[in-house]
């Protein structure tokens, strides 16, 4: 495998000891990757982080020991490395424990199944349509009641009703609509 080529923001990288040492070791540096980090394509994806990072710094750093260095520099990409998947690994199973159930440490859908899914989508449909089928007072009162949360008083206030109206409308509407819902 070549090496890279030198970052074109800094014009001496050929003069640089690091990036001389990191040129020359470069086949160690990625068996050292490799071992450690247990897969060739994460070594070859370190050893690209290792020379941009040597590439691209600001300052020259002189070292008495550029090899000893690049070891260094090395194994701190490498833990950086390993912190950042820690914290996504941590931040993946907090979200699957907020937002998933497990029975017997499986995970399981909290989704309906298709088959009742449809069936309660035809379901909801026929309780939409009986409703719309509702004499317009009675209709009014099981709205206001039953779906817009309104007791029975309130209801009777709005519609300009007496509660025992409401009352009979309301039940009128419940009798009818399980009727029509029944078949």
């Amino acid at each position: 495998m070549a090496a890279p080529p030198p970052a074109p923001n800094s014009p001496d990288a050929d003069e640089d000891p690091l990036v001389q040492a990191y040129l020359a070791l470069r086949p160690n540096l990625i068996r050292f990757f490799a071992a450690r980090a247990g897969s060739q394509a994460a070594a070859e994806d370190l050893i690209q982080e290792l020379y941009v990072k040597l590439a691209t710094r600001a300052e020259a750093i002189e070292a008495e020991n550029p090899q000893a260095l690049l070891y260094r520099i090395a194994l701190n990409l490498m833990r950086d490395r390993a912190r950042g998947e820690a914290r996504a690994a941590a931040r993946d199973a907090e979200w699957r424990g907020a937002t998933r159930t497990a029975v017997a440490g499986e995970d399981i859908s909290e989704e309906a199944p298709a088959d009742e899914a449809a069936a309660s989508r035809q379901r909801l449909r026929q309780l939409i349509d009986a409703v719309a089928a509702l004499p317009p007072q009675m209709q009014k009162a099981f709205t206001l009641h039953k779906l817009e949360g309104l007791s029975h008083a309130q209801t009777a206030q709005a519609m300009g009703l007496s509660v025992k109206s409401v009352e009979k409308h309301i039940s009128a509407a419940l009798k009818h609509l399980a009727a029509k819902l029944s078949r």
